[in-house]
């Protein structure tokens, strides 16, 4: 009777003991797992936070690069507008050039037909000399020797007033001529009386 319950308990035992081992067994198979998934989940989220970051880092370079092309486009458009301004402002100093042009080719025609005129009726030359001086050479004045030059010399100062010098021959008169024609700006007047004073010291 003490035999059979020793080895029922023997038995017990062993039964015990095979299922311990079966589930210790398992258990260290299931930790091994888990220690393994957890493993791959771990090197998994390294993996996606990597992943993220670079996606992070391409687009903030790409924002970056974003807002320069903005920038070089406003510096494009304002670069436009700046030549297109340059050139608008070329084309109206262009246009004022030529209008200029065009007058003064007018006024030189002017000058040179009323210079014609002087030459034709008061026998009168101009020349440019020497020193910025405009020469004014009168003929025709003497009866006996028609050829018979009378002149002035005439020039603008630093005040752009009319200033009269080297009269041959030398008329006292000049100064108060000087002095009419910088007050009424009338040159014809003064050319005129000049040659009045010329013709009166011949017959006087």
């Amino acid at each position: 009777m003490m035999e059979d319950e020793l080895a029922r308990f023997d038995k017990s035992i062993n039964e015990f003991g095979n299922k311990f081992r079966n589930t210790f067994s398992d258990t260290r198979c299931q930790m091994v797992g888990l220690r393994d998934v957890f493993k791959d989940s771990i090197e998994a989220l390294a993996e996606i936070c990597r992943q993220n970051k670079l996606i992070q880092e391409k687009k903030d370079a790409l924002l970056k690069l974003i807002t320069e092309v903005k920038d070089k486009k406003q510096e494009m458009e304002v670069l436009t507008a700046k030549i297109q301004d340059l050139k608008e402002e070329y084309s109206r100093k262009k246009e004022t050039i030529s209008n200029a042009n065009k007058a003064n080719k007018e006024s030189l025609k002017r000058l040179q037909k009323s210079a014609d005129l002087y030459k034709d009726r008061l026998g009168l030359e101009i020349r440019k000399i020497y020193g910025n001086k405009l020469q004014f050479i009168f003929t025709s004045i003497d009866p006996k020797h028609p050829e018979r030059p009378f002149m002035f010399s005439l020039h603008l100062n630093e005040a752009r007033d009319y200033e009269v010098s080297d009269s041959a021959p030398h008329l006292e008169c000049l100064a108060e001529f000087q002095e009419n024609v910088r007050k009424t700006n009338n040159f014809s007047a003064f050319i005129a009386n000049v040659r009045k004073a010329f013709t009166a010291m011949v017959y006087n």
